[in-house]
């Protein structure tokens, strides 16, 4: 094998052993390389402790190289391919994770150090997928006001060509994913398993059309199995692969707040969605925005552009209400179309001494406002036209 392909060997038997983000191992290879990081936690200088009993425990599966150069040629056959950071394809943001620190404990949390690999399966290019991406994350109970509003925010994201990254869950993932592919644009999931292994298998004909318009992401070598832990483990790549985060409704402890937890603590874009009050799916989003003044509304596309857009790039118009002719008037032709009756007509002495104008300037505000077919005449008095928005 060439160099580059024992590197790659390296690192994927170094996931293989240990769970991925494993601070120790992390700068283990940042210091000596992965072949070299490999040799020195299978040799007998590795002191005692919970590294020594892993690789212990999975020596007695099998050999970790062994392993690797099979998954690497199962996964060829497949269409899988493992990207590692001297790649061109490698997303360089995931490099920040080197920095990441989270204040709560617990080993999850601890180890939260950049992937060794990732491996991809689809076609586009994995860094240039993730340079002008938005991740959309949430419940997997969600309701049809969660459902209908991740759906919409994801296929005006993919319409205006960002991709659309999720976790492939039920819920709020599946509609980020399904409002991307519905605007034919590109949506990424990142999984907790194995990208040959469709998970939930609910959503594999969803996963497949994935892989048509987009890319299936793991960290974890063909054939792990989707364990509790590795969804938490995950989100700390969707939160820092993509340029902004959504959160479309979260329980009050879920995996949706733990990502955004993240997305804070990397200086990400922090965005959620609110909901109802009434709503448990609500009560997470809520509390993110009361707990971080990072954290902002977002209630349309527009909002998440602003946010994850180059400055100056995305300037929606503030929003407004519904327009309307008389929005336009100066103060006195106001007053004039005040001092007018809703039915009925008035002459121009009444409206005169109704607006508390002077004869003149109601006569001249009078002509304006015919003009602009707000008011018509009626014999000798003067009407609101029966016009619409008036």
């Amino acid at each position: 094998m060439t160099p580059p392909d024992e590197e790659r060997v390296a690192r994927v038997a170094l996931t293989w052993l240990f769970e991925p983000g494993n601070r120790v191992v992390w700068e283990l290879v940042q210091q000596v390389g992965a072949g070299e990081a490999l040799a020195v936690l299978l040799g007998d200088g590795l002191p005692g402790g919970r590294l020594r009993g892993t690789v212990a425990a999975r020596l007695k599966a099998g050999d970790p190289r062994r392993f690797a150069e099979t998954a690497l040629r199962r996964g060829h056959r497949m269409g899988a391919r493992v990207v590692v950071p001297s790649d061109a394809e490698w997303p360089g943001r995931v490099d920040d994770l080197a920095g990441l620190e989270v204040e709560s404990g617990g080993r999850v949390n601890a180890d939260t150090r950049p992937p060794l690999c990732l491996w991809v399966r689809g076609e586009p290019p994995l860094g240039e997928s993730f340079a002008r991406s938005v991740a959309i994350v949430g419940a997997r109970a969600a309701s049809s006001y969660g459902i209908h509003v991740a759906g919409d925010l994801a296929h005006s994201l993919a319409e205006r060509g960002w991709t659309v990254v999720s976790g492939g869950a039920f819920g709020i993932d599946a509609a980020a994913h399904r409002g991307a592919l519905v605007a034919g644009g590109r949506t990424v999931a990142v999984l907790a398993c194995g990208v040959e292994r469709p998970y939930p298998a609910g959503n594999a004909m969803m996963f497949d059309q994935i892989l048509e318009q987009g890319l299936v992401v793991s960290e974890w070598p063909l054939g792990a199995e989707p364990l509790r832990h590795r969804f938490l483990i995950r989100n700390r790549v969707i939160a820092a692969a993509t340029a902004g985060t959504v959160v479309v409704e979260a329980a009050a402890r879920s995996g949706a707040t733990q990502t955004m937890n993240r997305v804070l603590s990397l200086s990400r874009p922090a965005m959620v969605v609110p909901g109802p009050v009434t709503s448990a799916m609500s009560v997470g989003c809520h509390a993110i925005l009361r707990a971080s003044p990072d954290a902002h509304v977002v209630t349309s596309a527009d909002d998440v552009l602003e946010d994850v857009g180059a400055i100056g790039e995305y300037l929606p118009p503030p929003p407004r209400g519904e327009h309307r002719e008389r929005d336009v008037l100066d103060e006195e032709s106001s007053l004039v179309m005040e001092a007018l009756p809703a039915r009925g007509s008035s002459t121009a002495e009444e409206i005169a001494a109704a607006a508390g104008l002077d004869l003149r300037t109601v006569l001249r505000r009078l002509s304006l406002l015919e003009l602009t077919g707000l008011i018509v005449r009626r014999g000798d008095g003067v009407a609101l036209a029966r016009k619409r928005g008036c």
